[in-house]
């Protein structure tokens, strides 16, 4: 799939799931999203990695833990997946420690649990 920027990504992304939010509606399950997001933007042809592995590093590059992403994009972009009544402060505090950590930039909250779709980006710079 061609895309121009990390913006580009994001949009279709966004795009496809309010697809899946129009088509599925709330009431499902996190896993239920997470396999049509999967499903859909692989066959968009993305790359996605599934319950990706990210390394969490301390200030000097050591090691301390593993944050398993929901679904990582085309190796710049995480996407983080709730199904919840409505984006809370806990889940952002938790993306913006995890981008700080795992020193990727780019965020995309997703919250499929919302009559109303909700999606929030993230840039850590």
């Amino acid at each position: 799939m061609d895309y121009k920027n990390v913006n580009d990504l994001c949009d279709m992304i966004r795009q496809t799931s309010f697809d899946i939010h129009k088509y599925l509606y709330h009431g499902h399950l996190e896993k239920v999203y997470e396999n049509a997001l999967v499903s859909r933007l692989t066959k968009m042809g993305l790359k996605v990695e599934h319950q990706y592995p990210l390394q969490v590093k301390d200030q000097d590059g050591t090691v301390i833990g593993e944050y398993i992403a929901d679904l990582f994009i085309e190796d710049i972009l995480i996407i983080k997946i709730k199904a919840c009544k409505t984006i809370a402060d806990e889940h952002i505090a938790q993306i913006l420690g995890y981008l700080r950590a795992s020193n990727i930039e780019h965020d995309l909250l997703i919250n499929f649990g919302s009559s109303k779709f909700q999606n929030k980006k993230y840039i850590l710079n």
